[in-house]
């Protein structure tokens, strides 16, 4: 909720118009390939949920933000990820590449076998595509990125 002159008011309005300051630093300047800039992103737009959120930042081949997508919600320790509705929203706004993520509300960030599977299963699905998966992002205590583990 909003206060009559627009100021935030929740943790989340607060986390969200944080995020948009972000997003508006980095647009037309290929920021989101750099990882600690897109963990700051992530970390604006996750870190205050409950429960998991699985999403995807949608980018054009130069890498620039079309669109960012919350699209599963989950519990507090799992959200179901489906391919198939992950590859129409990425064909829905034409995405060249993205960028997948998700919070562990629990705070601890090392990736689980679930995760990597997820993340095997949607970059296979996606290179159907000439989609292009170029990191997938556990936001926690402290964020941890697939690409710099090595792990896409």
């Amino acid at each position: 909720m909003h206060t009559p002159n627009n100021a935030p008011t929740t943790a989340m309005d607060i986390l969200g118009s944080a995020a948009r300051i972000i997003a508006e630093k980095y647009i037309n300047k290929n920021a989101f390939n750099n990882p600690d800039a897109t963990k700051e992103f992530l970390t604006y737009k996750l870190a205050g949920y409950e429960r998991e959120v699985f999403a995807v930042m949608m980018l054009d081949n130069q890498h620039q933000l079309i669109e960012f997508n919350e699209l599963f919600f989950g519990t507090i320790d799992t959200a179901h990820v489906y391919p198939r509705e992950v590859v129409k929203a990425v064909l829905a706004v034409n995405a060249s590449a993205v960028i997948f993520a998700h919070n562990h509300p629990s705070g601890e960030t090392e990736p689980s076998s679930a995760d990597k599977q997820i993340t095997k299963r949607l970059t296979d699905a996606l290179g159907l595509i000439d989609v292009r998966v170029l990191d997938h992002i556990i936001i926690g205590r402290t964020p941890v990125s697939f690409a710099e583990r090595g792990l896409l």
